[in-house]
């Protein structure tokens, strides 16, 4: 029970972080970072990480309260 909790607010807290990087004028890491995120993630690439990351996050986040209010 313990490890679910502290599972959920840490998954809280990287998604609350991982919304707060984008940015919805298209800005986002891109700008935050300067001109290496482009080089490293290409012109988009950055932000379809972010996002992608930030769904999976908001999916986990999901299923691990469904779950610790069904177990627990």
């Amino acid at each position: 029970m313990t490890g679910m909790t502290i599972a959920i607010a840490l998954i809280g807290v990287i998604l609350i972080c991982a919304v707060l990087i984008q940015n919805p004028k298209g800005g986002g890491i891109d700008s935050t970072f300067g001109s290496g995120a482009n080089q490293m993630f290409g012109a988009s690439g950055s932000a379809n990480i972010i996002e992608k990351a930030t769904w999976g996050f908001a999916i986990a986040l999901f299923a691990m309260c469904i779950l610790t209010a069904m177990f627990f």
